[in-house]
């Protein structure tokens, strides 16, 4: 499932390919057709995102700059992801990034009219360019003069209210990719008091999207084993102190992911150099994905084990 930083990215897509011009939605799939077809020729005017869950906001055509009232509210869960394809003046420089470049005259081009633009979408080539067929389930297709975007497999995928909208947003913990959310003690404080409270295991809790929002399960695994602590260890025996600690550290790490550019927890000065031979995940990660191999830290060969159904990596050494 893409965590936080994922999210943000496709967002930083949408919002750069589509918001603030008229858009043409459909739904190729069918399960949102009535939706799309009232949203079929308005403006896109906000994308915005608070963990795992993205809202795209639209208005009348006529009324760029206002607040939106209809929102889209979505959801990728555990098989959801968006596909992407432009004409030449679009770059799409993968892990669900895509760019406008200035337009260039028909015929003239600086070499990226090659750029693969996803499965069964072929080739953006200067001059040429059409929206391609849709590829599989596309439940959301959004379209305008430049780019196409499709919407496969998505666990929600709906029309709301603003109302609605802020509803769902309240029910979500704080998000550390929020602006400034490293400094605001407010957020900080609300993650540590609830976390606090709880006699569930920490492994649990930052999973828990209403508790903390974004945190998937790689950064789960590694801020854990940064902040040293067992991903067993009962919320209510880790002392607020530690868990405003892990607050900290779960917002640099995602912010870290959001510049790189992919879910990358690993301090370049703490990478294994050389790389490790057959443990490559070494080189991104401390103990996500790397079961029976050694610590990096003490040597301890890392443990896994199911939590939630979920997989959970932690080194029994170095976390307590």
């Amino acid at each position: 499932m893409p965590e936080g930083d994922a999210i943000r990215r496709l967002a930083g897509t949408l919002n750069e390919l589509f918001v603030g011009g008229v858009v043409e939605t459909s739904s190729p799939q069918g399960r949102f057709a009535l939706s799309a077809a009232q949203l079929d020729g308005a403006l896109l005017e906000k994308v915005r995102v608070h963990g795992k869950h993205m809202f795209l906001g639209f208005v009348p055509a006529d009324a760029a700059g206002t607040w939106p009232s209809q929102w889209i509210h979505i959801h990728l869960g555990l098989y959801g992801w968006w596909r992407f394809n432009g004409d030449e003046t679009v770059v799409d420089e993968g892990y669900g990034v895509a760019h406008r470049i200035a337009p260039v005259p028909k015929g003239q081009w600086d070499g990226h009219s090659e750029t693969r633009w996803g499965e069964g979408y072929g080739e953006a080539k200067t001059g040429t360019w059409e929206p391609p067929e849709p590829v599989g389930q596309v439940r959301l297709r959004m379209l305008n003069s430049h780019a196409v975007a499709d919407l496969v497999g998505p666990n929600r995928c709906e029309l709301i209210s603003d109302e609605e909208r802020v509803i769902a947003e309240a029910k979500l913990g704080p998000d550390p990719l929020d602006p400034g959310a490293r400094e605001d003690r407010q957020a900080m404080e609300r993650f540590a008091s609830v976390a606090h409270t709880k006699r569930r295991s920490i492994g649990e809790i930052v999973m828990d999207q209403s508790i903390i929002a974004g945190v998937g399960n790689i950064y789960r695994a590694d801020a854990l084993f940064l902040a040293g602590i067992s991903p067993h260890r009962k919320g209510v025996n880790i002392s607020q102190q530690r868990l405003r600690d892990l607050w900290v550290l779960i917002c640099d790490l995602m912010n870290r992911g959001l510049a790189a550019g992919r879910l990358e927890t690993m301090d370049p000065d703490e990478a294994p150099n050389p790389p490790i031979e057959g443990d490559e995940e070494a080189s991104r990660w401390y103990v996500y994905h790397r079961t029976g191999r050694p610590c990096l830290r003490c040597g301890t060969p890392i443990r896994e084990a199911l939590m939630q159904n979920r997989r959970l990596f932690w080194c029994p050494s170095c976390q307590r």
